[in-house]
């Protein structure tokens, strides 16, 4: 009777006690608008923001944000640092021996960009552009595809940031900068210091190096929330929240 007692008596601690939610720590850079951005009160913002926020509501979760550099994302998350990765990561082979994967959550194409007398062509090649400067953003899957395809025939410009990127562009300390066609346009093109800068070339279609799309990044054998995530990510798809995010941030286009 007295074991029973206190069973019943521990159990009503566990019953009337405070419930406490789980929280997943979201890594993301927080460097990339409109996907992610520091805004004014020091709080991130963007997109990927949204799609994380949407997807711990319908998952039922508290999301904590935090920010790492994008080339420290996969590693601090295998350190558990964070509990998944959302901050616009191509899925590719390479990283899928390190990470898995939920389905992709968007997808945009890639293009080089440049002054609009830089170059006149429909397709950029490596010869094309011998001699040139090319910028691209340190530890990205444009970073990949310019040093394996582009090395030998161009300088190839490493920075911490699209951002600084197009700085360099903008300075002249580039010719071209190989990037996300949103951060392109959104970033740099459509502001007033894009005035005289362009797309050039065609879309670069290279699914080795960008991809099938983005993906959220969880740990190796993270069977549950990957699987969590997916139906949380077809539900919010499927209900009109994903397109209702999307059109705060893209008007012109669409991200998925």
């Amino acid at each position: 009777m007295r074991s029973w007692w206190i069973g019943f008596l521990a159990l009503g601690v566990l019953v009337a006690g405070p419930l406490r939610a789980e929280t997943l720590k979201v890594a993301m850079e927080g460097a990339f608008p409109p996907f992610e951005e520091v805004g004014e009160d020091g709080k991130l913002k963007g997109f990927n923001v949204d799609i994380a926020n949407a997807l711990c509501a319908q998952m039922k979760t508290d999301c904590e944000l935090v920010r790492f550099p994008f080339d420290d994302l996969i590693p601090t998350l295998n350190a558990k640092k964070s509990d998944l990765v959302l901050a616009s990561m191509s899925i590719t082979a390479e990283r899928q021996q390190l990470v898995d994967f939920t389905d992709k959550y968007s997808q945009t194409p890639t293009y080089f960009f440049g002054k609009n007398d830089e170059i006149n062509e429909v397709f950029i090649t490596p010869r094309r552009v011998s001699g040139k400067r090319i910028g691209v953003q340190r530890g990205t899957v444009y970073d990949s595809y310019l040093i394996d395809k582009f090395a030998k025939y161009a300088a190839i410009e490493r920075f911490d940031s699209a951002q600084e990127a197009y700085d360099a562009l903008y300075q002249g300390k580039v010719n071209l900068v190989l990037d996300d066609a949103v951060s392109g346009y959104m970033s740099f093109l459509d502001t007033p210091r894009g005035e005289g800068f362009g797309r050039v070339g065609g879309a670069v279609v290279a699914p080795k190096y960008m991809g099938v799309g983005q993906g959220i990044a969880v740990r190796k054998g993270d069977e549950a929330l990957k699987a969590r995530l997916n139906q949380a990510l077809a539900v919010i798809l499927s209900n009109g929240t994903y397109n209702r995010i999307e059109r705060q941030y893209f008007r012109q286009f669409s991200v998925y």
